[in-house]
């Protein structure tokens, strides 16, 4: 069985490295990107299993780029995490995402988070998280 790719795009390095950690802990391999334009340049052609995208990200907006995803017929089966401190705008997104992180962002929710991914992980794709 490979090895799930997770595409982490969020611009402050040091969430990225706890966003990294967490979901190496859950069995992927991670790649970070810390702007919407090069995440939107690199999912052009890539397929991860999932992506971990703020939602306030410099050169390219995160719920834009969401959008985009979300018409990529190669990512209809990429399950999406959304990591924002606009508390509104995340319930707005909730329906799109298959999971939203509050920030700031507690042990609890990242516990939460790689718990629910690897539970999911042998059978990705299922469908959306419950959040």
């Amino acid at each position: 069985m490979k090895t799930p790719h997770a595409l982490i795009v969020e611009d402050t390095p040091e969430l990225a490295e706890i966003f990294s950690m967490a979901l190496t802990a859950a069995g992927y391999q991670t790649e970070v990107l810390d702007n919407g334009q090069s995440a939107r340049q690199h999912l052009a052609t890539e397929t991860p299993d999932l992506l971990l995208l703020d939602i306030h990200l410099p050169h390219y907006n995160g719920d834009r780029l969401l959008e985009e995803v979300r018409q990529l017929p190669h990512l209809a089966q990429t399950l999406v995490i959304l990591a924002t401190a606009d508390t509104r705008r995340g319930e707005e997104l909730r329906e799109v995402a298959d999971f939203v992180l509050q920030k700031p962002i507690s042990f609890t929710q990242l516990r939460d988070l790689s718990s629910r991914l690897t539970s999911v992980m042998p059978r990705l794709h299922s469908g959306p998280l419950q959040s």
